[in-house]
C-alpha cells in the first residue's frame, strides 16, 4: 500500500477521534433503544395484553431500523462517493440524533393511542437511515487516513465504538434503574438517555466539521474518477464483492444481538433475573467486546484479515453448540456465555469494517461497505431477537444455538471465497 498525507493536515489523533466519537454517539442512540424495546417500549407503546405479544411488537419496532439502514446506505453513500466523506458523516450524525431525541419527547399508548407505536416506528426508521450513512463513512474516514501496514488498526477505532456505546447505554439505565422506583422510571425516566444524546450530537458535531476530506477521496477527485451514481455501479460492477460482503458480516450480527437483545429478554423473563442483576451482567461480557477488538486488527494487520475471519467464524460456530447448556448453568453459566460470546465478537468486529471497505474501489468504496455492513444487518439482525424469542419458547433454546452456528458456517465459507486484502493499494484510483 502506498502512503498518502493528507493535504487538509488531518492528525492521526484528530482522525481517530472523530471517527471513534461518531460511532461512539451513533451505537449509543441506537443501544439505548434496544434495551428500551426489551425494558420499556412494551409496557408505554403498545396495548395492554399479552405480555409476549407485546414484547414481540416492541421487537418488530427495532427491526425496523434494520430496514431502513440499507437505504440510508444507499442515500448517504451516493453523496459520500460523490461529494466527498466530511460533509456526508455531519449529515448522518444530525439524522440519526434528531430521530434519538424526539424519541425522549414521543406521547405514550395511554395518551394518544395508537399514533405512539407509529411515532416510534418513524423516529426508530430515522434511527436506522442516519446509522446506514454513519458507519460506513466514520470507516473509511479511518482507514483512507491510515499509514502502510495500520489500515485494520486504524479501522478499529470506529469498531470501538459499539462497545463504548453500548457501555454508555448500558450504564446510564442501570444507573436509572438505581435511583428512581419503577414508577418514576417507567412516567419520566427512560426519557433522559434519548434526550442527553443530544449533547453528545453537538460534540460529535464539532470534531468532525474540525477534520478534512480524507487524502484517498481527495485524490479520486483530483483524478476525476469518481461514478455518477454509485449504487448502480456497485450493483452492476460489483455483485459479488456486495454478496460476499454481506454474508462476511452476517454471524458478527446474529452474534452481537443474540448476546445483547435476546439475552436480556430471556434472562429477565425466563431466567427470572431483575432488570438491574442481568445489565451488570451483560456490561461485564461488553468490557471484553471493547477489549479484543485491537488484539483482532493487530492480527489482522500481521497475519491478514482471510486468516483472522476464518478462525472466528469457526470458533463462532463451535460456541452456538454450547450456547444452550451455558445459558442454563445459573449466573456462572450466564456470564460465561456472556463473556465469551462477547470476547467472539469483538475478534470478529475489529476488522470486520476494513475488509468491508477493501472489497471496494475508491469511486463506490462509502455506498458498497455500507451497504454491505447494512444488508448484513437486515438478515443477520434484525429478525435475530424476534427469531430467538420464537425458536426458545416454540422448541427450546438449544435451537437458538444452532441459529447461530449456521450463520457462522454461512460467514466462514464467504470468507474462503474472498482473497486476501490486506496488501492491496488503498490509495489507487481503482481500489486494488
Amino acid at each position: 500500500m502506498t502512503a498518502v498525507q493528507s493535504s487538509g493536515g488531518n492528525s492521526p489523533r484528530r482522525v481517530l477521534f472523530a471517527s471513534l466519537i461518531g460511532t461512539t454517539i451513533e451505537f449509543f442512540d441506537f443501544y439505548i433503544y434496544a434495551t428500551a424495546a426489551v425494558l420499556v417500549f412494551p409496557t408505554l407503546f403498545f396495548p395492554a395484553g399479552d405480555p409476549t405479544s407485546s414484547m414481540l411488537q416492541s421487537l418488530a419496532t427495532f427491526a425496523l431500523a434494520f430496514f431502513a439502514r440499507p437505504l440510508g446506505s444507499a442515500l448517504f453513500g451516493h453523496f459520500g462517493d460523490r461529494i466527498g466523506r466530511k460533509a456526508t458523516l455531519v449529515a448522518a450524525l444530525l439524522t440519526m440524533g434528531l430521530s434519538t431525541v424526539v424519541i425522549g419527547l414521543l406521547p405514550t399508548y395511554a395518551q394518544v393511542g395508537v399514533a405512539a407505536p407509529l411515532l416510534l416506528a418513524l423516529c426508530r426508521f430515522g434511527q436506522g437511515l442516519g446509522l446506514g450513512g454513519e458507519w460506513g463513512g466514520a470507516v473509511l474516514l479511518a482507514t483512507e487516513n491510515a499509514p502502510p501496514g495500520k489500515r485494520a488498526w486504524y479501522g478499529m477505532f470506529p469498531q470501538l465504538g459499539a462497545p463504548i456505546g453500548f457501555i454508555g447505554s448500558s450504564g446510564i439505565f442501570l444507573i436509572l434503574s438505581g435511583v428512581l422506583s419503577d414508577a418514576q422510571f417507567f412516567a419520566w425516566g427512560w426519557r433522559i438517555p434519548f434526550l442527553a444524546s443530544a449533547v453528545l450530537v453537538l460534540v460529535g458535531l464539532w470534531v468532525r466539521l474540525s477534520i478534512s476530506e480524507t487524502p484517498v477521496f481527495q485524490k479520486a477527485l483530483d483524478h476525476e474518477t469518481r461514478v455518477r451514481l454509485p449504487m448502480a455501479s456497485v450493483i452492476r460492477d460489483h455483485r459479488r464483492a456486495l454478496v460476499l460482503g454481506t454474508v462476511i458480516a452476517l454471524a458478527t450480527f446474529v452474534l452481537f444481538y443474540l448476546m445483547t437483545v435476546f439475552t436480556l429478554t430471556w434472562g429477565t423473563t425466563a431466567l427470572g433475573y431483575s432488570r438491574s442483576e442481568f445489565l451488570v451482567l451483560q456490561l461485564v461480557g461488553i468490557v471484553f467486546f471493547g477489549l479484543t477488538i485491537p488484539f483482532s486488527a493487530r492480527y489482522a494487520d500481521r497475519h491478514g484479515r482471510r486468516r483472522t475471519l476464518l478462525w472466528v467464524s469457526a470458533a463462532i460456530a463451535v460456541f452456538g453448540l454450547v450456547l444452550a447448556p451455558l445459558l442454563q448453568a445459573g449466573t456462572a453459566g450466564v456470564l460465561t456465555t456472556l463473556i465469551v460470546g462477547l470476547a467472539l465478537m469483538g475478534y470478529t468486529y475489529g476488522p470486520l469494517g476494513t475488509i468491508l471497505s477493501e472489497l471496494y474501489p475508491t469511486a463506490v468504496r462509502y455506498t458498497g461497505s455500507s451497504l454491505s455492513f447494512n444488508l448484513a444487518g437486515i438478515f443477520g439482525a434484525s429478525l435475530a431477537p424476534y427469531i430467538a424469542t420464537w425458536l426458545a419458547r416454540n422448541h427450546g433454546l438449544e435451537f437458538v444455538g444452532y441459529y447461530l452456528s449456521v450463520a457462522a458456517l454461512l460467514s466462514f465459507a464467504a470468507m474462503w471465497a474472498t482473497r486476501e486484502t490486506r496488501d492491496m493499494d488503498f490509495a489507487g484510483s481503482d481500489g486494488r
